[in-house]
């Protein structure tokens, strides 16, 4: 009958509810700091119930930035937290004796807005203390502030903060993707009659969970620092960017630093995703540096004393190739120099 879910469903109610139990024994997310005064990293760990990790490392540190310190008791949410992911491990049993798809979907609805809102909640925390620093902190960078990034990588002073799910919050991501591809299986399977669909077709979507932002992030030109010389970024003509297939970005003042990076052997092969550089004729555009036209000549002069320009098109090229003499090489060129 068309009110009631299907076995597969069912199945995947258990599943879910057991896993969402599972969790409370697992952090839920982690925000990792790397420095190279700690070499092996500093972890804050966010289980359903506490924080864990280098708590009073980081506490120690966030006190002369101005942040708040870091304690368990500060945050409604950890009491919450348990009873909350209980209750929805409870309500999964719950449907799958129930077997109606109506409590089905409002279980699926309910569980999905709790993430959406659980998202918004750790974001507004992290800005909270990482904006709301003390006036009379010891350490003062004018305009800058201090928030993590909500998932992926970012550069605060001389620190790498990611930011990612751990065991727990990876328990919860694959589980409502289940809980929604299920959802969306039953309601095809209510609208089509008499319709098979494999159990198979959930695990490619599945995939999504491991893609990464491997595209160019903007140069904060004036503010941004070169990952190799350590200067401020400043020439819009210039500029260079890697991005790890993490999504981890290094940020160059020209295509000569980058190149040293590169020969340097701190990155291995495997790790880069792309490679971009600024387009000489666009200020501060960002373009793909195997596809770009580039020019070499004595006439150029970058800010690390790099030689090589850079452009997206060959019209845009051409111009400047008559003005410096200049002869046409290719990314792999300026790597080899």
């Amino acid at each position: 009958m068309n009110n009631y879910i299907s076995p597969l469903a069912r199945i995947v109610s258990v599943i879910c509810a057991v896993a969402l139990g599972a969790s409370l024994l697992f952090p839920l997310w982690r925000i990792d700091l790397t420095a190279p005064q700690y070499p092996e990293g500093l972890v804050i760990k966010i289980y359903p119930h506490k924080i864990g990790g280098n708590v009073d490392v980081v506490n120690g540190l966030n006190h002369y930035i101005g942040m708040k310190t870091l304690h368990t008791k500060d945050f409604i949410e950890f009491v919450l937290l348990p009873y909350l992911i209980g209750a929805f491990a409870l309500f999964g049993f719950i449907t799958a004796l129930v077997k109606r798809r109506w409590f089905f979907y409002t279980w699926v609805g309910l569980f999905v807005s709790f993430g959406i809102i659980a998202m918004i909640d750790f974001y507004k925390w992290e800005y909270n203390y990482g904006h709301n620093l003390d006036p009379n902190a010891a350490i003062i960078v004018p305009g800058m502030a201090y928030q993590p990034p909500l998932i992926g990588f970012k550069q605060l002073l001389n620190f790498g903060a990611y930011s990612f799910p751990d065991a727990g919050g990876y328990i919860f991501v694959i589980a409502g993707l289940l809980l929604v591809v299920t959802a969306f299986l039953e309601w095809k399977k209510s609208k089509v009659k008499s319709k098979n669909i494999s159990v198979a077709m959930i695990f490619p979507l599945m995939m999504l969970l491991q893609g990464c932002n491997t595209g160019p992030e903007p140069i904060a030109f004036g503010k941004d620092q070169c990952h190799f010389c350590k200067m401020l970024i400043s020439d819009k003509s210039f500029g260079a960017e890697l991005v790890t297939v993490k999504g981890k970005v290094y940020k160059f003042d020209d295509s000569h630093c980058m190149a040293s990076f590169l020969k340097s052997n701190d990155l291995e092969k495997s790790e880069i995703a792309n490679v971009y550089l600024v387009d000489y004729a666009q200020k501060e555009k960002l373009i793909a540096a195997e596809s770009a036209f580039l020019l070499k000549s004595d006439r150029i002069r970058g800010p690390m004393g790099g030689n090589a320009a850079a452009f997206e098109t060959e019209a845009l090229m051409k111009p400047f190739q008559k003005q410096w003499n200049a002869v046409v090489i290719q990314w792999k060129d300026v790597i080899a120099q």
